[in-house]
């Protein structure tokens, strides 16, 4: 007994499952340049906050200035301040990055997705093509004929067979 490598799915099915993919894609893309453009406003974000702590360690050293020991602790906490804000500012900036191109790779993945997806559907009209060469033919004339729109309100119902000869004996 041979082993067929060919499968039959049902081709509504499948056109379906395609559809849906391309529809949600768009969205899918959308909402990630949603993101990426929401990028600017946390860098702006976070800018603004080291500028808010910066002010808030010079208002402290201002105020110090007077001893010489608490100025020395004051330029040192602003320092400290400073170093952090910069560090967390340079963190989200690079989160924020780290996050766009993510988002960039997952977007052309589903390119490829779609991709691969209509050369299964090829592969799988060739198969049925030659798997059933007649029942195309005569869908063709029906079609042709105008009786299109009887046959499209029954659902095909296709057998999956594991080999050439479980097909060639339905």
């Amino acid at each position: 007994m041979a082993v067929s490598t060919k499968i039959i799915v049902n081709k509504e099915e499948l056109e379906e499952l395609i559809a849906e993919l391309r529809a949600k894609t768009p969205e899918e893309v959308k909402r990630y340049q949603k993101i990426i453009s929401n990028k600017e406003a946390i860098l702006a974000d976070a800018q603004a906050k080291a500028d808010q702590i910066i002010a808030q360690a010079q208002v402290q050293t201002n105020e110090l200035v007077s001893e010489h020991q608490i100025m020395q602790q004051a330029y040192a906490q602003a320092n400290e301040v400073v170093m952090i804000a910069t560090k967390q500012a340079q963190e989200i900036l690079d989160n924020a990055t780290n996050e766009a191109n993510s988002l960039r790779v997952s977007a052309m993945g589903y390119d490829s997705l779609i991709s691969s997806l209509q050369g299964f559907l090829d592969v799988v009209t060739k198969n049925r093509a030659q798997l059933f060469p007649q029942t195309e033919a005569a869908e063709e004339a029906a079609a042709s004929a105008g009786q299109a729109a009887e046959s499209a309100e029954e659902p095909q119902i296709t057998n999956i067979s594991a080999s050439d000869e479980d097909a060639q004996e339905e």
